[in-house]
């Protein structure tokens, strides 16, 4: 009986510091900042003083707020759209078995690597719509320039026309290459009975992804938009480091908003009120797939 207990002791023993942590310092912060969201705490100094819902009410008439919302909601679009219709390519490509497999892999994941803050800079210089010492172009402008193609060149991120598209650019690169290995896992695991059966059956290489491939790889996809999604939803630091709010705030996003908010313009409740809602789109996004989860789970 004595060793029962001990043995139901000992991991909680060692699981409490971490609950204790996370309790304070992730579900204790995000209780506290709910607070914040409810009081008239707008400056420098504490005021907590009750004000209701007028915080979200005001930063949903905030001009820049509805810019970045829009921003948010196309560069989700594009991000996710672009990033899994790249990665699936490339894991359809690599699935061919073609020579040199593990060195293309190795270049599609390379991105992985590095951070957002490395990937906003080297693209800020990349799409760089100004001219060179030599009064020549640089980056992608220059390139075009070396190609003959000189009417494709933009302002990128500094036209107001493109703004978040640019920095879309920036994130699909960095992030296809993880979806190709999600998609390239899944049709590994693929039996091959399947391939040879439709083979025998006449189904073409089309027909064969269209309606054995694709449909198995629906768990792969919906997990790669809540993990895109996710990313999206809370985008930052690429979007400081490469062009921070933009021409006309058409580079902005409600991360961004919220730390010149709080951090630059002293307004806490109202930056606090923003991490609430930035909180409750992620959990939007984030509850349904972890109850789909567990209930697939479940059911195995």
């Amino acid at each position: 009986m004595k060793k029962v207990n001990k043995e139901k002791i000992v991991p909680i023993l060692f699981l409490l510091p971490s609950v204790i942590l996370i309790a304070i310092f992730v579900y204790g912060f995000i209780a506290w900042t709910g607070v914040v969201s409810l009081v008239n705490w707008n400056n420098v100094f504490p005021d907590y003083t009750f004000v209701g819902l007028k915080n979200y009410i005001e930063l949903f008439g905030n001009y820049r707020f509805q810019i970045s919302i829009k921003n948010l909601f196309v560069f989700t679009i594009l991000f996710i759209t672009s990033s899994l219709i790249i990665g699936l390519f490339l894991a359809i490509l690599l699935d061919r078995k073609i020579k040199g497999e593990n060195i293309f892999r190795n270049i599609y994941l390379f991105p992985m690597a590095i951070s957002f803050v490395v990937t906003g800079v080297v693209w800020r210089w990349l799409l760089n719509p100004g001219t060179g010492g030599a009064g020549g172009s640089v980056g992608i402008n220059m390139l075009l320039d070396k190609i003959g193609l000189s009417f494709l060149k933009s302002g990128w991120y500094t036209d107001p026309r493109i703004g978040i598209k640019a920095v879309v650019i920036a994130a699909v690169w960095q992030m296809s290459g993880y979806v190709m290995a999600m998609y390239l896992a899944g049709i590994r695991g693929i039996p091959t009975e399947l391939f040879e059966a439709a083979q025998v059956d006449g189904a073409s290489t089309w027909g064969v992804y269209r309606f054995i491939v694709l449909p198995l790889l629906r768990p792969i996809t919906l997990g790669a938009i809540i993990v895109l999604g996710h990313i999206s939803l809370k985008i930052f630091d690429l979007v400081f480091a490469m062009t921070g709010s933009g021409a006309g705030f058409s580079c902005d996003v409600p991360a961004l908003f919220m730390y010149d908010t709080t951090f630059r313009g002293n307004y806490f409740s109202q930056g606090a009120s923003i991490a609430i809602i930035l909180l409750i789109s992620v959990a939007v996004l984030i509850i349904p797939y972890l109850r789909y989860s567990l209930r697939s789970e479940v059911k195995r």
